[in-house]
């Protein structure tokens, strides 16, 4: 059957042009996924900086809550105690550990910034920096700059430079300058401890072994030492950027959810494809049947065909495979989803997924195409060759109830359950099961909705309009294989990007509903504000109050019922302040004029599930680790999933990598403006701007959008898969049904009225695409926005779904009309004297 099926190909190159196609693109997109993941999963960072030392150490990553299975992640910088370099230096193997100190120092270059980070020059052997000019730091005011950073600020030995460390300008004098790695400041061992404020820690212990060494075995020996994260080989990267690890999770999560997305639209857009194959060539496999061919032979010709067509298809998709894996590693990490400095990898892991999941696709597809092809029976064969098939089965039934019952308990518990941006949890889910549930019933629904809408058109079409309801009506089967894909597209589309726009408008909302700031000071060098700043602004004409504003993430250890996710609570840092202050914070009880020392002001929410009012205590590690007892001064009101838990100020940032309030909020008195004296003060700090509200608004908006902005080129990219199955699906049934247009021609009709039959047929096929994609959509967004904005109606521009439904209904026609007009322009004569 394998020879007959190679013929077969021979003499329907285009029929098989739909299915090349849509496994191309199914491959490249399933491979890039395939990268994502295994860069995701291995997270590769060079060693630069640290490149000399064979181990290093750093704090803790993560922190085990009692009682939970999943660490929350620590986003802070962590830090080694001291002491635990003289331990590692017992180690069997060790012959040295050096201690690194890491700070931010941004350079004042003539009023620009220039970021860089501070360290003790005894840690610059390990890059290893190499003194070009000068000496080494002794002096508490000598720095030694790289090569490049002193290049660029046209800098030598002996220049004056300032620097901002610890939120304050300081002047310090070029010591020397040495070759190394880009954005690094050295000081002498003192001032380094100094700048970095951890007297008694390290940011990272480096580890030289001994030649012949065991590595691993020393490894082994430091991490029984305590709670300590040892890195070697490819790892020591991390220890380098310690922000990289937090964008492992989402970067996989990414690539996994899209991933499968992907490979089950894959399997459907196939399946579609061949299924129209197989109805079209009816009635060769009813001649086949009728001269003795069995049922087993059928269908290995069925799959053989789709073997010969897939694998050349999956070889031609794995080049754009990785190219396109890369494009969006490259605009992962340019928008901040991804660490700008982990290696993207692709091995063969990716390549063999890609393919396999690509060829199984197919093969599914093909044996699903094949089954009621190769079990009619040989007397049937001929009769219903020329009818439309009978489409229900009993697996297919159970099946479509399956997926629809679950996008219904999906439904439900989203509605009922979920609580604020957790809703997206199981939203996004029921999206693929409305959709491939209503694609399994899909003769069913295409019935429907073209009962509905052929009366109407009806009433207003010509002859030959009128020509093209009754045909479309009579092959209501076979339409509806062009009818799911517009489905399809539409209804993902619509629903993920209207389940965006929502969630960025909730955001907002529950964000800005008790901001009273008018004002905000940010540090443009991005170090961090100092922290005597808040009084001076307070002390402005004008000005009502004034607070620090930190922002971090920790856990709550006890008490354990806290309403918070696995991955954390967030902490907000304020400083004390009457309830009238400007922190966005609601005071239902006590208040924030207690917000000192160890405090902390808790949601109403979180009192409800744990009785832990007023008066109580709350145990937390903050983001580096550190763990706290904290006792509760006072309540708030916060929208449902979007709580956090508000600490003073001065004690989050001291547990954050910074050590400083990046942000000061301002309010204004009752008609005061005080917002040329706010400038003047700034002015008077390096670094310090003063900006409207609409900055911190966009500040809370950045993660917001980050995710936004993922969703959409994702959603992009099967949006674009879609089209394909669309062109190649709609396309392919216009090209096959030659023959009739041909015997049209022979009775009389034009050109023109072929096209206006088709034109209105295309109408019915876009119509009832768009209008069940509507509904795939508007089950899921119901529930959802009503969740998440208190609306049912879904929050975002309406042009976009005007957008989406005028793309799915111009594929439509274009790819109905554009193939039968080069059909049309073939002797109809000629055409019914050829063979199917």
């Amino acid at each position: 059957m394998m020879k007959l099926a190679l013929r077969t190909l021979r003499f329907r190159k285009g029929g098989f042009v739909a299915t090349f196609v849509a496994v191309v693109f199914g491959t490249a997109i399933v491979l890039a996924c395939g990268g994502l993941m295994e860069t995701g999963i291995r997270s590769n960072v060079e060693a630069t900086r640290l490149a000399a030392a064979d181990l290093v150490v750093t704090g803790p990553d993560s922190h085990l809550r009692a009682g939970r299975d999943e660490a929350t992640p620590l986003t802070e910088q962590t830090h080694v105690p001291a002491d635990t370099a003289a331990k590692i230096r017992a180690v069997d193997g060790v012959t040295e550990v050096v201690g690194d100190l890491t700070f931010a120092t941004p350079l004042d270059l003539d009023g620009n910034f220039v970021q860089a980070k501070g360290h003790g020059w005894s840690s610059a052997r390990l890059a290893p920096y190499k003194l070009v000019s000068g000496a080494a730091p002794r002096a508490p005011t000598d720095v030694v700059l790289d090569s490049s950073t002193a290049r660029s600020g046209n800098l030598s030995v002996g220049s004056r430079v300032s620097l901002l460390t610890n939120g304050e300008p300081s002047t310090y004098t070029v010591r020397g300058i040495a070759d190394g790695p880009a954005g690094h400041t050295f000081f002498s061992a003192p001032e380094a401890t100094r700048l970095a404020g951890t007297d008694g820690s390290f940011t990272a212990l480096a580890v030289l072994v001994a030649p012949g060494t065991d590595l691993d075995a020393v490894k082994d020996s430091v991490k029984e030492l305590g709670d300590l994260t040892v890195h070697s080989g490819s790892d020591r990267g991390l220890a380098e950027h310690p922000d990289a690890p937090q964008f492992r999770e989402a970067l996989i999560a990414v690539a996994g959810s899209f991933g499968g997305i992907a490979t089950m639209t894959m399997m459907f857009v196939v399946a579609s494809t061949l299924a129209l194959s197989a109805q079209h060539r009816e009635r060769e496999f009813a001649l086949l049947r009728s001269i003795g061919t069995t049922p087993g032979q059928v269908r290995r010709m069925i799959l053989g065909e789709s073997l010969l067509v897939s694998i050349p298809a999956v070889l031609a998709g794995l080049v754009p495979g990785l190219l396109l894996g890369r494009l969006l590693f490259e605009q992962l990490a340019e928008h901040g989803v991804a660490s700008p400095y982990v290696e993207y990898r692709q091995g063969w892991i990716p390549f063999a997924a890609g393919a396999g999941a690509a060829v199984l696709a197919a093969v599914g597809a093909a044996l699903i195409a094949a089954r009621k092809s190769a079990r009619i029976k040989p007397v049937e064969a001929l009769t219903e060759s020329g009818l439309q098939r009978k489409w229900f089965t009993w697996t297919r039934l159970v099946l479509g109830v399956l997926f629809l019952g679950g996008a219904i308990a999906l439904m439900i518990v989203t509605a009922a359950v979920m609580t604020g941006p957790l809703a997206a949890a199981t939203a996004g889910p029921s999206i693929l099961c409305w959709a491939i549930g209503i694609a399994l019933l899909g003769p069913f629904w295409t019935k429907l909705t073209l009962a509905l809408i052929r009366w109407p058109l009806y009433a207003v079409s010509k002859v030959n309009g009128r020509l093209a309801i009754v045909n479309v009506s009579a092959r209501s089967v076979a339409m509806s294989a062009a009818v799911m894909p517009v489905m399809l597209a539409v209804g993902i589309s619509t629903a993920n990007l209207y389940m965006q726009t929502t969630s960025v408008h909730a955001s907002d909302e529950a964000f800005t509903r008790d901001l009273r700031a008018d004002a905000v000071l940010v540090s443009a060098a991005g170090a961090g504000l100092p922290a005597s700043l808040v009084d001076e602004v307070r002390q402005v004409p004008g000005v009502a109050g004034a607070s620090s504003y930190v922002t971090s993430l920790g856990s709550v250890d006890e008490p354990r019922k806290a309403p918070f996710s696995e991955d954390g609570a967030p902490l907000l840092g304020v400083s004390a302040q009457g309830n009238e202050g400007p922190a966005p914070v609601l005071v239902t009880s006590g208040s924030l004029e207690g917000l000192t020392g160890t405090t902390i002001a808790v949601p109403d929410r979180m009192v409800e599930k744990t009785g832990r009012g007023l008066g109580s205590t709350v145990k937390l590690t903050l983001g580096d680790g550190a763990p706290v007892e904290l006792r509760v001064v006072a309540t708030f009101a916060a929208e449902r999933g979007y709580e956090n838990l508000v600490l003073p100020a001065e004690l989050l940032a001291q547990h954050t990598t910074a050590r400083l309030a990046p942000q000061i909020l301002v309010r204004y008195a009752s008609g005061a403006n005080p917002g040329p004296a706010l400038a003047e003060l700034a002015g008077t700090h390096p670094g310090v701007q003063v900006t409207g509200r609409e900055a911190l608004i966009e500040g809370n908006r950045a993660d917001a959008h980050t995710q936004a902005w993922v969703n959409y080129l994702l959603v992009g990219l099967l949006i674009g898969y879609t089209a394909v199955s669309v062109v190649n699906t709609l396309a392919s049934a216009t090209i096959r049904r030659r023959r009739e247009f041909a015997l049209q021609r022979l009775t009389g009709s034009t050109r023109g009225q072929v096209l206006r039959m088709l034109t209105t047929e295309s109408t019915l096929v876009a119509t009832s695409g768009i209008l069940l994609g509507t509904a795939v959509a508007a089950a899921t967004l119901i529930p959802f926005s009503a969740k998440v904005a208190g609306s049912a109606v879904p929050h975002g521009p309406w042009y976009v779904y005007l957008v989406i439904i005028g793309a799915a209904s111009a594929l439509t026609y274009l790819a109905t009309l554009v193939p039968a007009t080069g059909v049309l322009r073939t002797n109809p004569a000629e055409t019914t004297s050829r063979p199917d």
